[in-house]
């Protein structure tokens, strides 16, 4: 990003507006939520700026900016509405040390406004840098809807109460009481009795929780599914917002771990086929070490933790050290390779059954059923498979499978780099040959398009 989003304190600082037309008016109307002290420069200011200064909500000085004007302000709108008028107040405010925003000027101006939904001390700033106003107006206008003034008389409540909830201790047990009165308390007695009910609410819960004993740890195992963030499950994006640490996979896309609660501690355990691998029994020291300091762990998977994910390794660690546990299941690598195909796993007529292999497991290449893999028309997910493709293919060949029969090999599956190849079994070791990212085989099946432009395979899969 270019700009960098922050929430500047104007509270009884000065920001100076030089421009008294429509441009400088329509930032007023936004100004004027603040504290600040806003100085307008205009010497024939429209008549609402004039009626702003009546009203004492703002100072008017009947003049144009000058040398001098932008001393000690913190902020400076330049709105002239002329481009060389624009560029004289940006450079006298620059020289005294003023940010300066020039009013539908991206490339001049210092900073940019965002599109604010105020829901005072809530407030959500919605900024596109320059590239989509209409789109950021869109987004506004949903946050308006979506966030009801009860939302600031809420956040209002638990500003006054921070300082008694500082009882609590810091971390899970505060995130605890907060979301309680957020969630569930809150909201209900708002909606009971009114505003001047929260206060006791407050401090009914906050006396319920200092008396509770502490929640022992637990560890989520939870599936990140194949990389886009979008197919991640509403579990586990919750998981990922509740927990105090994060132990993932190599694996895990970087876009998925951004998800997770920004104070959140996040372990790389990652594992790489015949690569640098953090051991398993040392995964599960830090799971179980984690969970016993009172920790909310999540052990991040990529995919599915049920599939090839060493998933029962690590419940049995946990429940030999009494760690309480649940699984979060994610979309596994294969349907969203097939996705990308636009085929289905099953389809009648063609296969009835679907099995997912490894290549290799920890004693080296997998041994399979070859003999019930090489019938026609079978189809196969396979994981872990690159540097097992010419052991496969041999294999496969030599219980009576059929050269010409179509593997697809999907990399970074569902990823924006995400890459699909079409072959045939005898020019499967070929087609990995280059991978750098993590790929599924799919055996027996091509790609749609491909069906549909070579009838031989539409052939080799019926």
């Amino acid at each position: 990003m270019d700009h960098f989003p922050v929430f500047l304190n104007v509270a009884r600082r000065r920001i100076a507006v030089a421009g008294g037309g429509e441009a400088a008016l329509a930032k007023l109307r936004l100004l004027l939520k603040t504290r600040a002290e806003i100085v307008v420069f205009a010497a024939e200011p429209l008549p609402e700026v004039a009626g702003f200064a009546a009203e004492g909500r703002i100072a008017l000085v009947p003049r144009a900016f000058g040398p001098g004007d932008a001393a000690g302000a913190t902020l400076v709108y330049a709105a002239a509405e002329d481009e060389a008028g624009d560029a004289r107040i940006a450079a006298l405010a620059r020289a005294e040390g003023a940010l300066v925003n020039v009013i539908d000027n991206l490339a001049a101006s210092d900073f940019i406004t965002p599109a604010i939904v105020d829901r005072d001390p809530v407030v959500v700033a919605i900024g596109t840098e320059g590239a989509a106003p209409v789109l950021a107006r869109a987004l506004k206008a949903e946050m308006e809807e979506r966030l009801t003034p009860a939302t600031g008389t809420l956040a209002r409540a638990g500003k006054a109460f921070r300082a008694a909830a500082e009882a609590l201790a810091p971390g899970r047990a505060r995130r605890a009481f907060w979301a309680e009165f957020y969630d569930v308390v809150g909201p209900r007695a708002l909606a009971s009795d009114g505003e001047a009910a929260l206060a006791g609410a407050l401090a009914d819960l906050l006396a319920r929780h200092l008396s509770a004993i502490p929640a022992p740890g637990r560890v989520d195992l939870v599936g990140a599914g194949p990389g886009d963030p979008e197919l991640l499950t509403l579990k586990a994006r919750r998981a990922l917002d509740r927990a105090d640490v994060v132990i993932h996979d190599r694996l895990v896309a970087p876009a998925i771990l951004e998800l997770a609660r920004r104070e959140a501690l996040l372990i790389d355990v990652g594992k790489e086929g015949f690569g640098p691998s953090t051991p398993q029994a040392e995964i599960h020291a830090l799971m179980v070490a984690h969970a016993a300091r009172g920790a909310h762990v999540v052990r991040l998977k990529a995919g599915d933790p049920g599939i090839y994910g060493r998933l029962d390794d690590e419940i049995d660690a946990l429940a030999a050290a009494g760690i309480d546990w649940a699984i979060v299941p994610g979309i596994t690598a294969a349907s969203a390779a097939a996705a990308g195909l636009g085929q289905s796993l099953t389809r009648r007529g063609r296969n009835a059954s679907l099995r997912f292999l490894t290549g290799h497991d920890v004693q080296g290449f997998a041994e399979q059923d070859w003999r019930g893999l090489a019938r026609p028309g079978s189809v196969a997910a396979i994981y872990m498979g690159k540097r097992a493709a010419r052991f496969l293919q041999g294999r496969l060949l030599m219980h009576g499978a059929a050269a010409d029969t179509p593997v697809t090999v999907v990399e970074n599956a569902s990823r924006p780099d995400q890459r699909v190849i079409a072959c045939r079994l005898t020019g499967l070791p070929e087609a990995v040959a280059d991978l750098t990212g993590p790929a599924v085989l799919l055996y027996g099946l091509a790609p749609r398009a491909a069906e549909a432009v070579l009838p031989e395979l539409q052939e080799a899969l019926s």
